[in-house]
């Protein structure tokens, strides 16, 4: 076993070519994964001893203490083999819910970016070794210890180490005073807000300093759900409802006479029936499912209580590169100052691609190429993006526009790292959202050469001058502005790239304020093709009632052809930028909730603004989803009721923010995964009315038979049983329930909406007067025909099992007719009713069982009635369904709701 202390001896790293891949291979095997020990599962034997944490419990233990000392030793062993058999029930159903959300932690293992060979490569974290060679990059977490080599501006949260949320500055230096963490140590976790670093490994896994801390704290219990937290309550309630019923009857058998060991008898089984216990199971189990299903379709749910919010959200704000689009940045056109346009070939392979002119000036080709040539210098020298061929493709890693532009340079068969040799880095200003642009700074014969990259408007302000076929000329900021538009008028993304030279410092730093006398070279328009099944997507979110808007740092033109091609539907008026956002915040709320009341595509957002916006769509009532990719989306995903982060393309802070992760960066899976929080929010509703309505039919059983002066209709051994052949399997069965095919028909559910709404109530009060008042008339009638109590009690109980098999089918849809579900949908529910008619006819003949419930089979004419009674019940829900629904199929309280919000993105 390797000891903490072997890893912090890493192999020797070659600073620019880092480990080979054979070395790394040699230190995993030596050191093992680079993970931190995880608290292990519960044992099956934990999970069922956890079972029998329940009040309920205690009160059948009770139960079957009270019936040895009374010497009735069968119902004692009966109540044991509830006991024993609901405890196996409970154990596999948690178990299984447990293994399934452990293993969706594999899907969200984080990346990191290292060097080996000589070749920058993205890798599982898992697999960083010590003596790897890592490249850090604002919003991503180091994955391991790190020593530092080179850093630039670089920042880092450490607050998972020391609690202080202030940024560290870093350096590749060691003053520190005594007792201070090094300036030239980066900790595993450790968030990179600003700038670039490059550093090799000295500690992975438990080994580092996070892992120290992690091994203290390992063992603790893991937040419950507040679904499942709200659940348990209304169990409670319903329990507390229980215990006053009982009381009554308890009260009313007492003064009738009953004995005392009968009704303490009955008020157990009772409890059993009537209090969801394994309610809260049920909804795991459910919960379960649905976060398995969501994984099938590239939806990770990092935390569980997302499910429940994605079902119910009303409006998706999402941002456009890589979500609505492929993230595939391919430059296709280039404009020079002098109106000199050229087209750039497409394709996988860059050197069987050309860049040709469409429009020419009245200069000589040669000065023209010149003009082009100095372009592509200040598109590749301030680049941190790399190409690589690997295996005869070609491979690209960092940003997705300093990739394309690799791969433009590479069609005009410039290559970097003969220019960087010719002219070495001294400075890089690294590209940051509030900057809106990057910048190097490279020795020169003559002085400091300096090329920048970004935003048009940051550059044409920038700049003094522009280049017209080799003279700096003063610049035109009206005509590059009209070139911009002209551009981003057809969906295109700029870019502008400027260049100059000045003297050299002498304290050898460099920085913004450098940034003089400039002279503008172009720009480029990127394409980033809007991904096939987007707008199909939307088309789902507008029939389903849900609103979609934008939020781009893009120009307002470009962002408005990306959304119309997507699938959006909007006005000139709905379209704002981040300078109206600003002007609205200065105002107040009540400005920028006007301001965000009608728009649908937000341009040249700034990343604070996205918060701003959030919050207030949230205000008007929305139930908001949020996406993004960066480090400066983490407050809007943590303040939205529910953030989705990037998988592929976004960084460690914003997937660790968000509450889902989508695996593909697709649109179209936050779609279905709001189809599947829709499927899974139905079937926990299922699974409640099935136990309510049955649990209140036996209760108002009691509660007409017993003031009557009538025996006992079920006795305590009869009630557990029909809990345990009836609950035990179907609750879980329902709560895995398939999606109906409609879940987007409807609109969402108001926010404010409780699970036990008015119509469930309405549905369990009529469910429940139907099989109570149908129960207690055939047990009545069966009296006053001259059938014996336990004769009346064995068709009483058989109705109850044949009423809750019907119930259970009658559950599986809100909104839909028995008639038009499969049975094939549910096969498992199907089985459920199947073993638990079985299992009761089985007990009805099987000598020992029949004599401790006292139960024996019936006559065909027996069956064929109470099969006609309990089929009665199918009439009332199909009815009630009806009455719940208009003309078009649409369940009239959600339309209630939708007719009262204004869907923004799109017409119904």
């Amino acid at each position: 076993m390797t000891t903490p202390l072997a890893r912090r001896e890493p192999l020797p790293t070659p600073v620019d070519v880092g480990l080979t891949e054979q070395q790394a291979r040699d230190a995993l095997e030596r050191y093992g994964p680079n993970a931190l020990p995880q608290p292990a599962l519960p044992t099956v034997a934990a999970v069922f001893v956890r079972q029998f944490r329940s009040p309920l419990i205690y009160v059948l233990l009770i139960a079957a203490l009270v019936s040895l000392a009374l010497g009735d030793l069968r119902d004692a062993v009966f109540i044991g083999l509830v006991l024993l058999i609901n405890g196996a029930v409970g154990t596999a159903q948690e178990y299984s819910a447990d293994r399934a959300a452990h293993a969706l932690r594999d899907l969200q293992q984080p990346k990191a970016l290292v060097v080996r060979d000589g070749k920058q490569r993205e890798i599982d974290a898992l697999a960083v070794v010590p003596g790897d060679l890592v490249l850090l990059q604002p919003g991503n977490r180091a994955p391991a210890d790190l020593r530092l080599l080179e850093a630039d501006d670089l920042r880092c949260d450490e607050s998972l180490l020391t609690g202080e949320s202030r940024p560290v500055a870093k350096s590749a230096h060691t003053d520190q005073a005594a007792g201070e963490r090094p300036a030239n140590m980066v900790f595993a976790a450790s968030m990179v807000t600003r700038g670039r670093g490059r550093g090799v490994v000295t500690a992975t896994g438990a080994s580092t300093e996070l892992g120290k801390i992690a091994g203290h704290v390992l063992g603790g219990e893991g937040h419950v759900a507040p679904l499942i937290t709200r659940l348990d309550r209304f169990s409670r309630i319903i329990g507390l409802v229980v215990a006053v019923a009982l009381a009554v009857l308890i009260v009313v058998g007492w003064a009738r006479g009953t004995q005392w060991h009968e009704m303490f008898m009955m008020s157990v089984g009772l409890a059993v029936s009537a209090i969801p216990e394994g309610l809260p199971v049920a909804i795991s189990v459910a919960l379960a499912v649905a976060m398995r299903k969501m994984a099938r379709v590239n939806v990770i749910v990092r935390r569980m209580p997302a499910i429940e919010a994605l079902g119910s959200c009303t409006l998706i704000a999402t941002d456009k590169t890589g979500t609505l689009t492929l993230n595939q940045l391919t430059v296709t056109d280039l404009t020079l100052p002098s109106g000199a346009h050229y087209r750039c070939d497409t394709g996988a392979d860059p050197h069987a691609c050309s860049i040709r002119a469409v429009h020419s000036v009245p200069t000589s080709a040669d000065s023209t190429q010149a003009d082009l040539k100095r372009l592509l210098y200040a598109a590749v020298m301030p680049n941190e993006g790399e190409l690589l061929l690997d295996g005869g493709a070609w491979r690209g890693t960092g940003d997705t526009v300093d990739v394309a532009l690799l791969l433009l340079a590479e069609k005009a068969r410039v290559a970097r790292d003969a220019l960087h040799a010719a002219s070495p880095l001294l400075q890089r200003i690294p590209y940051e959202p509030d900057l809106r642009y990057a910048a190097s700074f490279h020795h020169g014969a003559d002085g400091v050469h300096v090329y920048v990259k970004g935003a048009p408007e940051t550059l044409i302000e920038m700049a003094d001058s522009m280049d017209q076929g080799g003279d700096a000329v003063p610049i035109d900021r009206a005509l590059l502005m009209r070139q911009k538009d002209e551009m981003a008028s057809r969906g295109l993304r700029v870019l502008a790239f400027a260049s100059g030279t000045i003297e050299r410092d002498t304290s050898g730093q460099y920085g913004h304020g450098h940034l003089v006398d400039l002279t503008f070279l172009g720009m480029a328009g990127m394409q980033d093709p809007v991904r096939a099944e987007v707008p199909a997507a939307i088309a789902d979110c507008i029939r389903a009632g849900i609103g979609v808007v934008m939020i781009t740092g893009d120009d307002p033109r470009t962002a408005a052809a990306i959304a119309s091609e997507a699938g959006l539907m909007f006005t000139d008026d709905q379209i704002c930028t981040g300078t109206e956002v600003s002007a609205a915040e200065v105002a107040g709320e009540s400005a920028l909730d006007r301001l965000t009341e009608r728009a649908v595509v937000y341009a040249r957002v700034e990343p604070q603004q996205k918060l701003a916006i959030v919050l207030s769509l949230a205000r008007q009532g929305n139930v908001v989803a949020v996406t993004g990719d960066g480090i400066n989306d983490a407050p809007a995903l943590r303040q939205a009721h529910v953030g989705v982060a990037m998988g592929r393309g976004g960084t460690d802070v914003a997937r660790e923010s968000a509450d889902v992760v989508l695996t593909d960066d697709n649109f179209a899976s936050i779609v279905n995964g709001i189809r599947e929080g829709r499927v899974a929010y139905a079937n926990i509703r299922k699974v409640i009315f099935m136990l309510c309505s049955t649990g209140a039919a036996e209760l108002l059983l009691f509660a007409l038979a017993i003031p009557l002066g009538l025996p006992m209709p079920l006795l305590a051994v009869q009630l557990l049983w029909l809990n345990l052949v009836t609950n035990g399997i179907q609750d879980v069965a329902l709560a895995a329930e398939r999606a109906e095919g409609d879940e987007l028909r409807y609109p969402p559910r108001s926010p404010g909406e409780p699970i036990f709404d008015r119509v469930m109530i309405r549905r369990v009060v009529h469910s429940a007067i139907w099989m109570g008042l149908g129960g207690f008339v055939v047990f009545y009638v069966a009296l006053r025909r001259g059938e014996s109590v336990e004769s009346a009690r064995n068709l009483l109980l058989l109705l109850f099992v044949l009423f809750e098999n019907v119930q259970v089918l009658l559950s599986r849809s809100e909104h839909h007719s028995i008639f038009r579900q499969s049975l094939q949908g549910n096969p498992l529910l199907v089985a459920s009713v199947l073993l638990t008619q079985g299992l009761h006819i089985a007990a009805m003949w099987l000598p020992g069982v029949s004599d401790t419930l006292h139960i024996a089979p019936v006559s065909p004419a027996s069956w064929a009635l109470l099969l006609a009674i309990a089929a009665t019940l199918l009439i009332v829900m199909e009815l009630e369904k009806w009455w719940d629904k208009r003309p078009d199929g649409a369940p009239r309280a959600q339309v209630r709701y939708a007719g009262e919000r204004r869907q923004r993105g799109g017409t119904p």
